[in-house]
């Protein structure tokens, strides 16, 4: 097995939420409409630092799609999947896009803000 090179965005990124490693770009983002077994997916027109497994025929909501299911590069756990090809001529703009699962990825504006909720003095009460 060789070594393994992560690409690191530029930008807003959505990442693995299991290791941070980053997975695709917010201008990359095609839908928020789609859903999956586990809740909420995204559509992505490109995704970094993934592979890619066997491909497999799904009977999906829209119809029958032969899809790969995608794994994140450094840990290894399944992130989405990615359609190879659809059956239904209304669903061949999905060819060659990636779904990433919302619960299996995070915003990289989500782990930026930190809110204190915890009760604290402030200056004017020491007054």
């Amino acid at each position: 097995m060789g070594r393994i090179f992560v690409v690191d965005l530029e930008g807003r990124t959505y990442k693995c939420k299991f290791c941070k490693t980053h997975l695709a770009l917010a201008d990359d983002l095609v839908s928020r409409g789609f859903h999956c077994r586990r809740g909420k997916a995204y559509l992505f027109n490109k995704a970094v630092n993934v592979t890619v497994g066997p491909h497999e025929e799904r009977v999906m909501l829209s119809g029958m799609h032969t899809v790969a299911d995608i794994f994140c590069c450094c840990c290894g756990q399944i992130v989405g999947w990615k359609y190879e090809s659809a059956h239904e001529e209304s669903q061949k703009y999905k060819e060659g896009k990636f779904v990433l699962e919302r619960d299996r990825i995070i915003d990289g504006v989500d782990t930026e803000f930190y809110i204190d909720t915890r009760p604290s003095i402030s200056d004017a009460e020491d007054a």
